[in-house]
């Protein structure tokens, strides 16, 4: 079954790409670009275009994890894409996050949870997954733990840059969660779409997460071990990597990993779909070592083009 997959420009969108080449599933990749559709007319035609028989949607949950503000316009696109979906008569694969939830629970959150999130991004993620559900019969929405990746706007390019740019960073051991290795979102969803597309009949809300729970300190530490190999970071350096004493809400370190607060209960999935949980810590290095690789070129880059201009001037 071909797939139209909305976000390739996304660290999932990415993995996803790869994934589907890998396993030989005919797609049509869509970037965010080119989904800033300025009316519903328009969103149809490109669904009808594609001539897919399934549709994933990439951008909100990118926007969610990567620290991109939400817009009411994105809520409205993906309205868009549900009502085109149900008039093409194509099912819906939408992708969110877990901050959906408020994080006050000692539990894995299930499925049939109230969303009771209080912020302004939980409301906008509520808004996306209701404009799904009431406009499109044949729908699934898949929440997920904090997804990294070395590309794009993510926890791990996020502390890897602030890195680069300040030398430190402090986190606390109280905010806990499951991260996602954008390659195990792919795997997931490209499972989904493929059950789906034998004729699996199964829709709703479905929860994933890696098995591991961690702090987003503990997750730091896991980097900086990877990390050192490629900079002079060391990783024993107590300077580099502080704990907060007591989670501060206007941190601006603490706030950027709010997500992983949350812990998600998979046993819907792993029944239904037979997709079982993967650890996140056999996924960092390689995430660690793709991202220097760009790093050091984009290094490259900026000084030749820096000596370019100094040899003009």
């Amino acid at each position: 079954m071909k797939a139209l997959l909305i976000g390739s420009d996304t660290p999932v969108g990415q993995a996803l790409c790869s994934f589907f080449e890998l396993r030989g599933t005919e797609y049509t990749a869509l970037s965010k670009s080119e989904c800033r559709w300025k009316s519903e007319r328009q969103a149809k035609k490109a669904l009808r275009r594609s001539d897919a028989g399934f549709t994933v949607d990439a951008r909100i949950q990118a926007a969610a994890d990567g620290g991109i503000r939400i817009h009411e316009a994105d809520i409205e696109r993906c309205m868009w894409v549900a009502r085109a979906s149900q008039a093409l008569r194509t099912p819906l694969l939408l992708l969110s996050c877990a901050s959906i939830f408020e994080g006050n629970e000692s539990r894995a959150y299930r499925e049939e949870d109230y969303p009771d999130g209080m912020s302004t991004l939980a409301s906008l993620l509520g808004a996306a997954e209701t404009a799904v559900r009431d406009h499109c019969e044949r729908h699934a929405i898949l929440r997920m733990g904090p997804v990294f990746s070395p590309v794009g706007s993510n926890s791990l390019t996020w502390m890897l840059n602030r890195l680069h740019e300040q030398g430190s960073l402090s986190l606390s051991r109280k905010l806990r969660g499951c991260p996602v290795a954008a390659e195990d979102a792919a795997r997931v969803v490209s499972g989904m779409v493929d059950q789906y597309g034998c004729g699996v009949e199964a829709w709703g809300i479905f929860h994933y997460c890696s098995s591991d729970v961690t702090s987003c300190y503990e997750f730091a530490e896991v980097l900086l071990a990877a990390a050192y190999q490629y900079t002079a970071f060391r990783e024993d350096d107590p300077s580099i990597l502080t704990a907060l004493e007591q989670d501060d809400d206007n941190e601006p370190d603490g706030e950027r990993w709010e997500s992983l607060e949350f812990r998600l209960d998979c046993s819907k999935i792993r029944d239904t779909f037979a997709i079982k949980q993967q650890p996140w810590r056999a996924s960092v290095a390689g995430h660690v070592k793709h991202y220097y690789a760009h790093y050091d070129a984009k290094e490259k880059t900026d000084g030749e083009s820096r000596g370019q201009r100094d040899t003009s001037a």
